[in-house]
């Protein structure tokens, strides 16, 4: 279902400061504007940007309770107790337990690792998995991506005589569990200079600053960087800061030497080695270590990324995409049921927000459904199935609304929840179901403005064609790697053609591949495609002209690279007449 966007083109940046840093840099003004606007307005900065620096890591005892953390940690290892990692069943929370359970495994061979089961025990800490720590003589669990909100969890533990590390990155509520050490840098109570680590990235901090207590050269933790590059960019946190120093090296430890698990997901993703982006992360391999834990367990998601060889890592590799493929089976299906559910009038919103309920859906897609059904509807979202006697689903929010905000307004009614602003986690009982519904539409009716029902493009800058070239593109490539708060910069080109070659691609025809030109430069030829606007087929075949808005990538075909416009939406002219 096509969306109308509206374009929106930033303000200019303060054209002194963008004249000197063009000129101090030498490069093109456009690119100096979007430097200005990422907050680089000198020299020595855009060094920094462009050099990015692991000396630009802060120190990992600036964050609260890290003392204690080590310590604990050191004495489980020195004095040989047992040692459980334990983490969440998403790719933050399997990144995050393959890293840290790889660091500890270099010195003792007491640990192991813990995913719960999604659908039996639900997300986060559980009394299952504490109970088999319990009874396995584990005295240290370490959780990694959950465990803030776990505070009767963490007292049941004591009470069998374990302590608990909590290494998450959710936003804690007023009382923190009484554990040994809670790593959170969200925490109020927390000075750390960044509070939007993953929660891989938080584990990476408690295995630098065990390494900084006890002399282990960081060089020795690099070939751990690709397991939280993963993460960076699978948890949608923002690229910038020590988030964006560890993604670099992370990517470059990816396309040189990456484990033996993530080698084997590169090769079933067919992806070319050495040209590995973040958007071969987030699209490629994300998705289907994310399948594992959807599917089947997370702990072979773990067992993948840990393998010892390249033949064990393509065995389970091989299970682990046959789970994807399963998943996307059952994605399409209740996609198209939820689709129905809609356009029927089915959904248990009567306003501003799009809820649907389903006792027969798979609970391992459901957030993937709520993001299909936000695409079709722009509309904050809630797709809701039945687990374990419980009503249990996930949210979706659109750009400016707070999800969390409205679920955190029905927390009476719900039997827990957590998440994001954008993207949020539930579970309820269904006799609440109604009232949820009338609450979350109440909410929806009281905060959400007609401005964020239009869905946005922001544009960076306005480009004529004769700009983009090699030069401008090997310094546009610099900017990367990409994710939020540094995003791939949106152009927009006016009075633009097809050359006449362009054509439907892809399955069932819904892409488009086009060589654009300008009008004013008909010989300036780029390669570009447009993914799902075959709706505009006609209208560009019958050489009408139209604006188009854009990133610049490179696309590698048999070991060649070029030149891509990825278009992310065009305007026909005559609209704008």
């Amino acid at each position: 279902m096509a969306k109308d966007y509206k374009w929106l083109l930033s303000e200019p940046a303060d054209t002194e400061k963008v004249d000197r840093l063009a000129a101090e840099v030498g490069i093109d003004k456009v690119l100096a504007e979007l430097l200005v606007k990422r907050g680089v307005e000198t020299f020595e900065q855009a060094r920094s940007f462009f050099r990015p620096s692991l000396d630009g890591l802060h120190d990992p005892f600036l964050m609260k309770d890290m003392d204690a953390a080590v310590e604990r940690l050191h004495g489980a290892i020195a004095g040989g107790e047992k040692i459980l990692v334990y983490g969440d069943y998403d790719v933050d929370g399997t990144t995050a337990v393959s890293l840290v359970y790889s660091f500890i495994r270099r010195f003792t061979d007491k640990v192991d690792f813990y995913i719960p089961d999604r659908y039996d025990e639900g997300y986060g800490v559980s009394l299952k998995g504490i109970d088999w720590a319990a009874e396995g003589n584990f005295k240290l669990i370490i959780t990694l991506d959950c465990g803030i909100k776990a505070r009767d969890k963490v007292e049941y533990a004591s009470s069998r005589g374990v302590d608990v590390i909590i290494c998450d990155h959710h936003l804690p509520e007023d009382r923190l569990p009484a554990a040994v050490a809670v790593l959170d840098p969200k925490r109020e109570d927390c000075s750390y200079p960044f509070d939007d680590l993953s929660g891989c990235g938080v584990g990476f901090k408690l295995v630098q600053a065990y390494s900084q207590r006890y002399g282990i050269a960081f060089e020795t933790l690099v070939p751990l960087l690709d397991l939280l590059v993963v993460s960076i960019a699978s948890d949608l946190v923002t690229m910038v800061d020590e988030n964006r120093i560890l993604a670099h090296f992370g990517l470059r430890q990816l396309n040189t030497s990456p484990c033996n698990g993530l080698l084997a997901l590169i090769n079933l993703c067919k992806i070319d080695p050495g040209h590995i982006t973040i958007d071969d992360i987030v699209f490629k391999i994300g998705p289907r270590i994310n399948a594992a834990g959807r599917i089947d367990s997370g702990r072979f998601a773990v067992e993948l990324l840990t393998a010892g060889d390249i033949a064990s890592a393509m065995r389970i590799g091989e299970k682990i995409n046959e789970s994807n493929n399963e998943r996307k089976s059952i994605d399409r299906e209740i996609t198209r049921e939820a689709l129905e559910m809609v356009q029927n009038g089915h959904s248990l919103s009567r306003g501003n927000a799009t809820i649907v309920y389903n006792p027969r859906w798979n609970k391992g897609v459901v957030g993937i459904v709520a993001s299909r059904l936000v695409e079709a509807y722009y509309r904050p979202t809630v797709v809701l199935t039945r687990s374990n006697g419980f009503v249990t689903g996930s949210a979706r929010s659109i750009t400016g609304f707070d999800l969390y905000g409205a679920i955190e307004s029905c927390a009476d009614l719900l039997e827990n929840f957590g998440g994001h602003v954008y993207a949020a986690g539930l579970t309820l009982r269904e006799e609440k179901l109604e009232e949820f519904a009338n609450r979350m539409d109440a909410y929806v009716e009281a905060h959400i403005t007609e401005d964020m029902l239009t869905p946005v493009i922001d544009v960076d800058a306005k480009l004529d064609f004769a700009q983009i070239t090699p030069k401008f593109f090997r310094i546009l490539k610099q900017f990367q790697p990409f994710g939020p708060g540094n995003h791939n910069p949106v152009f927009m080109t006016e009075n633009v053609y097809d050359a006449g070659s362009g054509r439907k691609v892809g399955a069932g025809g819904v892409h488009l591949k086009l060589d654009l030109i300008q009008e004013s430069q008909p010989y300036h030829q780029i390669p570009s495609i447009a993914f799902n606007m075959s709706q505009f087929y006609d209208y560009i075949r019958e050489g009408n002209p139209f604006d188009v808005c854009y990133t610049i990538v490179e696309n590698y075909y048999r070991g060649n690279s070029s030149i891509q416009l990825r278009v992310r939406d065009l305007h026909e002219r005559e609209e704008l007449l």
